[in-house]
C-alpha cells in the first residue's frame, strides 16, 4: 500500500458557502486538500437545497463578477460531488444556536448528518467547543486538512497553504 492510499471510511461534511466559494470560485490553494478528498471519495459532502439556493443567491447578486466565476463548472462540480439531503426536522436536532441565523441551516444539517462542519464564518467557528460535545467537529479547511493528515490520510510532507482570514 502506498503512502497515498487512504484506508479510512469516508466521513460526512457540511461545507458552508464561504468554503465553497473559496474552492469553486476563488480557487484558493487552501481548498486543494479538501477538493482532493472529495474527488477521491474520502469525504462526502452533504447539503440541502437551501444551501444550493444560498450559493445561487450570492452568485446572482453580482458581487463576485470581477472574479468571473465559471458557473457551469461550479454547478457541475456541485452536482458531481455533493449529496443533497432533506433538511433535518427542527424537533430532531439537538439545539446548538448560531448567532447568525443564516448559518443555522449548516449547523443543524451537520449535527444530524455529518462529522464535520467546515467553515470560515466566525459565528460558526465559535460553536466548535460546544459542537464537539455533540460529536461534531467545526473547523476551517486548514484545520480539517491537519486533522485529516493526523488520521494518516495524507502524507506528512503535504503542505496546506495559509488560510484566508475568517469573516
Amino acid at each position: 500500500m502506498s503512502a497515498h492510499t487512504y484506508t479510512l471510511d469516508p466521513d460526512f461534511a457540511v461545507l458552508d458557502t464561504n468554503v465553497v466559494l473559496d474552492w469553486l470560485v476563488f480557487e484558493h490553494p487552501s481548498s486543494s486538500v479538501l477538493a482532493g478528498a472529495l474527488r477521491a471519495g474520502h469525504l462526502k459532502w452533504v447539503c440541502t437545497q437551501a444551501m444550493r439556493d444560498e450559493l445561487a443567491h450570492v452568485l446572482g447578486r453580482g458581487a463576485l463578477d470581477n472574479w468571473r466565476p465559471d458557473t457551469q463548472r461550479l454547478w457541475s462540480t456541485w452536482d458531481e460531488l455533493s449529496h443533497t439531503v432533506p433538511p433535518p426536522a427542527p424537533t430532531a436536532v439537538p439545539r446548538l444556536r448560531c448567532t447568525d441565523p443564516d448559518d443555522q441551516k449548516f449547523v443543524e444539517l451537520a449535527l444530524m448528518n455529518a462529522q464535520w462542519l467546515i467553515s470560515r464564518d466566525r459565528a460558526v467557528l465559535k460553536l466548535a467547543r460546544r459542537a464537539s460535545k455533540l460529536g461534531l467537529r467545526i473547523c476551517t479547511p486548514e484545520q480539517w486538512a491537519s486533522a485529516f493528515r493526523e488520521m494518516g490520510a495524507l502524507p506528512e510532507d503535504s503542505q496546506t497553504p495559509p488560510a484566508p482570514q475568517p469573516i
